[in-house]
């Protein structure tokens, strides 16, 4: 979608916008279900990014407490308890700037991840930057998914990100994307944007080639600390005008309801899924931030009638949609996929 399309769906009475979503996420996910995913940090703290919302950069004075990569044991037992509590996607998140194939940390990594496969759940992980030879080694170890966020517009990514570019993030989802490993990519509310921003990002989202497999709307849990500490929680009806718009955007996408959950009621969680999201981080913790426990999470699910989605090992990356020949650069430019580093994009 256009950024002018965007903006006119957004500018939609909200109960029109949330009729329209509602009829896309009722034509593309007919079924209805929830998927259930437990995100797990394999490696606190101590990452050399200077991300303004985030509570794991070294550069800034926070409470969290740093840990080195985990144990595959340690890790295992996480993941056993993730799919015995119901989640059929485990997704691990190391404070890494990024990896490199050949090194101990990578290595073990790997070990890890064919141990998490054989568990018959999705695996996701999020490592920072890679390249083409990583993505691959990643992919044939059993990795499902990858999840690298863009967090907001282009335009806006150097107001909270200075130690990389949002030129490094696309050519990272694009190794991902050629590796044949599904996209996990989306966004944070609450990091200073304005509406323009957000919509920004949906639109270079939705003009991935192939499309992303999920799409994360995260809200900002201000982190003592870090730069954005005292940043305005966000609006409720904004999320939820989010959620319809990235619905409608995106539409074979599953839509994460992410960071933030534990400040919304259940009468606005009910709203976003009537929206179209259909997919939640579940557990206590969600990297470093807290989540809503898994029983009120059951709950509230049982009091909306909603199922929740069986796990795919089989899943597929999205193909190139050959309708879609070129994707929008940050700059606005249009680039062919083929042979094109970083042209499209595809961090929970």
């Amino acid at each position: 979608m256009t950024l002018a399309e965007l903006q006119e769906l957004h500018s939609l009475p909200f109960f029109d916008l949330l009729k329209r979503a509602r009829e896309v996420h009722e034509k593309f996910w007919p079924e209805g279900k929830i998927q259930l995913c437990t995100l797990l940090s394999i490696k606190t703290g101590g990452c050399s990014e200077d991300c303004a919302y985030c509570a794991q950069s070294a550069r800034y004075k926070t409470e969290l407490e740093s840990h080195v990569l985990l144990e595959r044991e340690e890790v295992m037992k996480h993941a056993r308890a993730a799919k015995e509590s119901g989640s059929t996607r485990f997704c691990m998140g190391a404070a890494w700037k990024g990896v490199r194939g050949g090194t101990p940390k990578f290595e073990q990594v790997l070990d890890i991840v064919r141990d998490v496969a054989t568990l018959n759940m999705e695996v996701c992980v999020t490592l920072g930057e890679l390249g083409p030879a990583e993505a691959g080694q990643l992919r044939d170890a059993g990795v499902t998914a990858y999840n690298h966020n863009l967090d907001t517009s282009p335009e806006h990514y150097p107001n909270i990100v200075t130690s990389h570019t949002y030129e490094d993030r696309l050519r990272t989802i694009r190794n991902i994307q050629d590796a044949g490993i599904s996209v996990c990519c989306g966004g944070i509310l609450g990091l200073s944007e304005t509406i323009t921003d957000r919509l920004r990002l949906l639109e270079v989202i939705s003009n991935f080639n192939p499309a992303p497999e999920s799409v994360p709307i995260n809200s900002l849990m201000p982190m003592p600390g870090t730069p954005m500490a005292e940043n305005p929680q966000v609006d409720p009806f904004d999320l939820v005008r989010m959620i319809a718009c990235a619905r409608i955007a995106v539409p074979g996408a599953k839509v994460r309801l992410s960071a933030g959950r534990t400040r919304l009621s259940d009468e606005v969680q009910a709203l976003c899924f009537f929206a179209g999201a259909n997919s939640i981080f579940y557990g206590e913790k969600l990297l470093t931030a807290d989540n809503p426990e898994a029983e009120k999470d059951l709950a509230l699910l049982a009091k909306l009638g909603l199922q929740t989605l069986e796990p795919n090992r089989a899943l597929e990356a999205p193909g190139i949609d050959p309708f879609s020949p070129a994707s929008p650069s940050p700059d606005g430019h249009l680039h062919h996929h083929a042979g094109v580093e970083g042209a499209t994009a595809g961090c929970c």
